[in-house]
């Protein structure tokens, strides 16, 4: 069993990487709301949100943990929704939540409810328009699973988020994960854990597997204490990287191998898990909006994990400015020669389909470079030319031009850096 690492009862102190996760999952819940609640006609939006490991819900300093950061999202996001469509002469949304709160210790589920109470209570006067179904819960998460899932079977959610924040892999079983994403329709898990667990429960558990994959990214066994100590070194942030993304791209269609980032080593991985491009490309935006919490380390394109890492390719992507900089010159080159490698053409929304998987670009980034390729036009769905990058939607077609400029069919490569001794 893994270590357990917040004492809830005596005050749980919150950690740098913690912090950094929560603004993500209150940033990303809030943006999941907006964009569900656009339709003009819609009245209601349903959805379940699952905490498997919730802890007491507040830290030492008064900080609110995950249960009370989406309680607290769900009001916020309601309110803002409502007030946007009573400025459009939209009719208001109510939002139903089944609220799952999970901890495999009594004594803090208690103190979970204590501290969650007041704002359900307030929610009932001051939110009347939001409906939260608080479910708590005492068990290890795999034997709660089976329940949570008769629950949201039952109640026929079909919009789901999972926040598993366990302290290793050792609490979830990986096929969980698998059957969590099967779930519903439209289930979202938000997965963390640290990567020197990853590879003990590998060496444990598959050690054949581990050993091809570390061959496969030119790791050597004796060089693997270093992956188990989560240096700081930027290239084995991206072996690891690289590993987590071969052992969780089966789960779900999109995968996002980000580690939190961490100045004192690469220890923690935040994975976001979606059977939805949307999803992707939303979370994609969130991470860009929280430059420097996450990190990538390869190429910044459309083929993120595609680089040697004998040959010192990879960047560090940290999400900013700089990063962003990187993307766009990268895409300039990788979405003229996907379009070509289709033949001339390709829908947007298959092309957003292939590309989110592989990319952490934002994409404000890929519209840019598209509007910008003089060997790029893009077609609305009535056969009009899009005079706007801005405008692109997923219904338009991605063509490239009949008469094109010159465009190198391999771009240049960046300069050798010096080989590490």
């Amino acid at each position: 069993m893994a270590k357990k690492e917040y004492d809830w009862l005596n005050g749980a102190e919150l950690l740098d990487h913690t912090k950094r996760k929560l603004k993500i999952l209150d940033d990303y819940l809030f943006d999941y709301l907006t964009i569900r609640c656009q339709l003009p006609q819609q009245q209601k939006f349903r959805l379940a949100i699952v905490d498997g490991f919730a802890g007491g819900g507040r830290y030492d300093c008064g900080s609110a943990g995950s249960p009370i950061v989406f309680i607290q999202g769900l009001e916020r996001a309601l309110t803002k929704i409502n007030i946007d469509r009573l400025v459009q002469g939209l009719g208001e949304i109510e939002l139903e939540c089944l609220l799952i709160l999970n901890d495999r210790d009594g004594e803090v589920v208690e103190l979970l409810k204590r501290n969650c109470a007041p704002l359900l209570a307030a929610i009932k006067t001051q939110t009347p328009k939001l409906h939260v179904q608080p479910v708590f819960m005492v068990e290890t998460f795999e034997k709660a699973h089976p329940e949570i899932k008769a629950l949201i079977q039952q109640g026929r959610y079909r919009n789901v988020l999972f926040n598993l924040d366990q302290c290793g892999v050792s609490q979830i079983n990986l096929d969980t994960v698998l059957d969590i994403m099967n779930v519903s329709s439209s289930v979202e898990i938000f997965y963390t854990f640290m990567v020197k667990s990853l590879l003990a429960y590998l060496s444990k558990n598959n050690p054949t597997r581990l050993a091809s994959q570390l061959k496969a990214l030119d790791v050597s066994a004796g060089e693997q204490t270093k992956l188990h100590q989560g240096t700081s070194n930027d290239a084995w942030m991206g072996a690891a990287e690289r590993l987590v993304f071969e052992n969780f791209h089966r789960f779900a269609r999109y995968v996002s191998p980000f580690s939190i980032n961490n100045p004192d080593g690469w220890r923690y991985w935040l994975i976001h898990f979606s059977n939805s491009y949307r999803a992707r490309q939303a979370y994609n935006m969130v991470l860009h909006d929280n430059a420097s919490a996450q990190a990538h380390f390869g190429r910044s394109g459309l083929n993120m994990l595609s680089y040697d890492p004998r040959d010192d390719e990879g960047q560090a992507y940290l999400f900013d400015t700089s990063g962003r900089k990187k993307a766009r010159d990268q895409l300039m080159y990788d979405i003229p020669r996907l379009v070509t490698d289709q033949g001339d053409a390709i829908s947007v929304e298959a092309f957003y389909e292939g590309i989110y998987n592989l990319t952490p670009a934002h994409r404000d980034d890929i519209h840019s470079a598209i509007g910008n390729n003089p060997d790029l036009e893009v077609f609305t769905p009535s056969g009009g030319k899009r005079q706007k990058s801005t405008t692109i939607s997923a219904g338009d077609t991605l063509k490239m031009k009949s008469q094109k400029s010159f465009f190198p069919m391999f771009p240049p490569l960046p300069p050798k850096r010096k080989k590490r001794e």
